[in-house]
C-alpha cells in the first residue's frame, strides 16, 4: 500500500482519497454502504465541504463510529467570520464528530491572512485554539492565489487541480509545496472525466510522493477499479506513456476544467459540459450526449445574453462565451 505524508501536519494516509463530491448524487443508502465498503478496504481520507448539499451528512452516518480510523477534510465557503462559525457547526453536526482534521478555505478569490478585513484567518487560528479543527487548508482553481497561500507560510495544505493534462506552470505546485512542507490534495485527478484511464491518472501521481489524489468516486465499478490498485498501484509503462501522450495532444490547449464557478448561468446554460462538449463527444460515448434532452440544452447557447458573467468568473481565463459557440457549432454536425 502507498502512503502519503501532508506535509508539516503529520498525517499520513492511503494514497487513495475518497472525494465525496459526487456522492451528492446518490441515495444516502447506496452513499454510506460505499463509503463503509472504502474504509473496511483501506481508503482512510475523506474530502467533502459544506457547499456539497447532503455529502457531510452521508459521511457522518457512515463512518461516525470510526472515526478515530480516517482523516476528513471538510470546507467553508463562508465570506466573513459570522458565516465560518455557523458553516463549521453545522458540518460538525452533520459530521457527526467533534473536530475536523484540515478544514479548508473553499476557492476564496483572495488568499485569507490574520488580521484582514474577511476576519476569516482569524477565526481558523481560534477554531483550532478550541480543538474543532486540528490543520488550516485552503483550495483554489487561481494560481496566483495558491502560490500566494503556499509561501505565506499560514497554510498546512493546498487543495489544487493538477493532473497530466495540466501546464508545466500548475505542475511545479507540487515541488512548492513539497519545498515549503505543505501538504498537497489533488483535485481533478481525472480532468473532470476528460481523462478516462484511472490507471494511467494514478501511475502519473507515483511520480509525485507528496500528491494525495482524491478521486470522486459515485458508483461501486468506480470504487472497485481505485480499491485494486491499492495492493496493485500503476506505475508507468510503455503502454500508460502512450496514453499519456495521445491525450496530451488531443487535449492541449484552453478546454473547460468544469469547476463550475462560471455558474450560476442567466441563460441557464450548462457551462461546465457545454463548453467541453467537443472533447466529451470524441472520449466518450457519444450517443449519451445526443439524447433530445442535451440538444435542447446545448441549443440554449444561442440564448446566451453576452453578460460575461462566465468570462468573468473563469479561474483559467477561458473566454467562456466563444468557446460555448465553438462547441455549438461542433455538437450541430453530429446530430
Amino acid at each position: 500500500m502507498t502512503t502519503v505524508s501532508l506535509g508539516r501536519t503529520g498525517i499520513n494516509v492511503n494514497k487513495m482519497g475518497f472525494g465525496v463530491l459526487p456522492l451528492q448524487r446518490v441515495p444516502m443508502g447506496e452513499a454510506v454502504y460505499l463509503l463503509r465498503k472504502a474504509w473496511k478496504n483501506g481508503i482512510d481520507f475523506y474530502d467533502t465541504a459544506r457547499a456539497y448539499t447532503d455529502s457531510e451528512e452521508k459521511i457522518g452516518n457512515a463512518l461516525s463510529d470510526v472515526r478515530g480510523d480516517i482523516v476528513i477534510a471538510t470546507k467553508t465557503m463562508a465570506a466573513d467570520a459570522k458565516g465560518f462559525w455557523e458553516q463549521l457547526s453545522t458540518s460538525l453536526k452533520y459530521l457527526k464528530c467533534g473536530y475536523i482534521d484540515i478544514y479548508q478555505f473553499h476557492n476564496p478569490p483572495f488568499c485569507p491572512k490574520p488580521g484582514d478585513a474577511s476576519g476569516l484567518y482569524d477565526a481558523m487560528l481560534e477554531a483550532r485554539e478550541k480543538g474543532l479543527i486540528r490543520h488550516i487548508g485552503i483550495t483554489n482553481h487561481r494560481y496566483h492565489v495558491a502560490v500566494e497561500a503556499v509561501e505565506s507560510g499560514l497554510y498546512d495544505t493546498l487543495q489544487f487541480p493538477v493532473n497530466y493534462l495540466s501546464t508545466e506552470r500548475e505542475m511545479k505546485i507540487i515541488d512548492l509545496c513539497g519545498e515549503h512542507n505543505v501538504g498537497f490534495i489533488v483535485m481533478k485527478a481525472m480532468s473532470g472525466g476528460l481523462i478516462t484511464d484511472s490507471a494511467a491518472s494514478c501511475a502519473f501521481y507515483s511520480q509525485y510522493a507528496n500528491a494525495l489524489p482524491i478521486w470522486g468516486v459515485q458508483r461501486e465499478n468506480e470504487l472497485d477499479e481505485f480499491i485494486s490498485y491499492i495492493d496493485d498501484p500503476p506505475q508507468l509503462s510503455d503502454r500508460i506513456n502512450a496514453v499519456i501522450r495521445k491525450d496530451r495532444q488531443e487535449l492541449s490547449g484552453d478546454f473547460c476544467r468544469s469547476c463550475g464557478y462560471c455558474l450560476p448561468c442567466p441563460a441557464g446554460i450548462d457551462i461546465p459540459q457545454a463548453a467541453r462538449m467537443s472533447l466529451l463527444l470524441r472520449r466518450a460515448p457519444a450517443a449519451s450526449f445526443l439524447t433530445d434532452e442535451w440538444q435542447i440544452k446545448m441549443k440554449m447557447i444561442n440564448g446566451c445574453t453576452g453578460c460575461n458573467h462566465c468570462k468573468e468568473h473563469c479561474p483559467y481565463g477561458l473566454d467562456t462565451p466563444a468557446l460555448l459557440k465553438a462547441n455549438l457549432k461542433d455538437y450541430l454536425t453530429f446530430i
